[in-house]
């Protein structure tokens, strides 16, 4: 089976959340159960060296206001399709937002460009090879089967939704510089309110639906959380699919991982006393006589991360501590700011992201916090299990599917592997951080959660056979 993922950004290329890690992991894991993957993305200034070393494919001399080419490049073990259009992609900083920290004006044209490129990709071929089907994900590559379908191919196309709350809504004015022909702007099409949206389009027009994990597929069926979606989604409620995200086991391992200060596994878990040491010491934190807590997240309200600021002196108070590593809403970056200052020696906080300390802090933490008011899937929690750094969640779409509660069923039936609790709610954030609080002192018991947690299967195989399956679905 031959496949081209569509998508804007994959690791260990260009990052600013899971969307990347996701590309970046299943085409491998697709690859072990048979199937060939191409992965075309946008050629930003951080891939110029690969664009260097690759092979141009495909050639557009008008390509939304300037000339493109798609180039071929083999790297981290994936075959990369990389758009190189300059006067599209070549920009500084954040790969969505300029450096008002708005979105570029013409991320329109910017991510239509990636999607007309995959579906000439799939109309043209490159070189003999042609896609079976295209895997399209988010809004950004949400105008594939639309160009697909008004070019009259039928080329299969399956679209994940990662997080519903980005739509890629634009003006109707928007129709003719998209190269879009009206009779596709209907409320069948890619018509969303009078105006253009790429992620309707996809919900539309593609041939199967996936998302990231089953509860959140029922959760987007329902006003609260399909953002405008739901009845779209009601509506193909048969073509749509909740498929697990998995983690690069190779990538995440705290037996191999080279950012830990020392490895550990199940066998012996001495090692990460070592690694929590060296959290305790880059934040500055003192030694107490509760659990050293993580956050690794965006700061914002999504991520309920205003919650954990009123939970602070509770969790200050039952000797427990905090390393925070994260960037967001400037409120709550000020808001966590202070709270290194106010819980000095109890609260660390480091603004930004860093990919090896994240590791570090992973291996080095006692539990997770993640106190999402929703959460498509999440990853943290899967990092979170294979290292042993138990997951204190927010019930919600994946974080419900992947982390078993410490409740009285769940400790007697040696099954848990975390703490979870009803989102939305600084006193229920509370009350699992006390919980958390009182397991970790039960010494047994909590070392029993950790090796349990390790040993969770968090990997990719079996979402990848159930991602053929949907896409034999797709193909009929």
């Amino acid at each position: 089976m031959r496949l081209l993922f569509v998508a804007s950004e994959c690791a260990p290329f260009v990052k600013t959340g899971g969307l990347a890690d996701v590309i970046g992991a299943v085409p491998k894991a697709l690859a072990g159960v048979g199937a060939e993957v191409r992965v075309l993305i946008p050629a930003y200034p951080a891939l110029a060296r690969l664009v260097a070393k690759g092979t141009p494919v495909m050639r557009f001399d008008d390509f939304f206001g300037g000339a493109g080419r798609i180039v071929a490049v083999k790297a981290e073990g994936l075959d990369l399709l990389l758009l190189d259009a300059p006067h599209l992609f070549d920009r500084p900083g954040n790969i969505y937002l300029g450096p008002d920290g708005k979105d570029w004006p013409d991320n329109d044209l910017r991510f239509g460009a990636l999607s007309f490129a995959g579906a000439q990709v799939a109309q043209q071929g490159l070189d003999g090879w042609q896609p079976d089907l295209i895997h399209a994900h988010d809004w950004q590559a949400g105008l594939v089967p639309a160009y697909l379908r008004q070019a009259g191919d039928r080329t299969p196309v399956v679209t994940t939704i990662h997080n519903i709350a980005f739509q890629g809504v634009f003006g109707a004015d928007r129709l003719d510089a998209l190269r879009l022909k009206s009779a596709l702007f209907t409320q069948e099409g890619i018509e969303y309110y009078g105006q253009i949206s790429f992620l309707k389009a996809a919900l539309q027009l593609s041939d199967r639906i996936t998302t990231v994990s089953p509860t959140y597929a029922a959760e987007l069926m329902t006003p609260e959380f399909g953002m405008g979606m739901d009845g779209i989604l009601r509506a193909r409620a048969g073509d749509l699919t909740g498929i697990l995200n998995g983690i690069d086991l190779d990538a995440w391992s705290p037996d191999t991982d080279p950012d830990l200060i020392a490895p550990y596994s199940t066998r012996s878990l001495k090692g990460k006393a070592r690694n929590r040491a060296e959290v305790m010491r880059r934040f500055d934190l003192t030694e107490g006589r509760g659990p050293l807590f993580c956050v690794i997240s965006r700061l914002t309200a999504q991520k309920g991360l205003d919650l954990l600021l009123d939970c602070l002196p509770g969790l200050v108070g039952q000797g427990a501590k905090l390393a925070l590593l994260g960037s967001g809403e400037p409120g709550l970056e000020r808001g966590f700011v202070g709270a290194a200052s106010r819980f000095k020696g109890s609260v660390g906080t480091i603004i930004g992201y860093d990919e090896a300390l994240s590791h570090l802090m992973q291996g080095g933490s006692d539990a997770i916090l993640i106190p999402s008011r929703f959460e498509p899937c999440g990853l943290t929690q899967l990092y979170g299990l294979r290292y042993g750094t138990l997951p204190v969640v927010a019930r919600t779409g994946g974080l419900a599917d992947t982390v078993i509660d410490a409740n009285d069923a769940g400790l007697q039936a040696g099954c848990a592997t975390g703490v979870q609790f009803p989102p939305g709610s600084a006193t229920m954030l509370g009350h699992a951080i006390g919980r958390t609080c009182a397991l970790y002192r039960e010494r047994k018991v909590w070392q029993g959660m950790m090796r349990r947690a390790m040993r969770h299967p968090v990997g990719w195989d079996r979402s990848a056979a159930e991602y053929l399956d949907v896409y034999r679905a797709a193909m009929g």
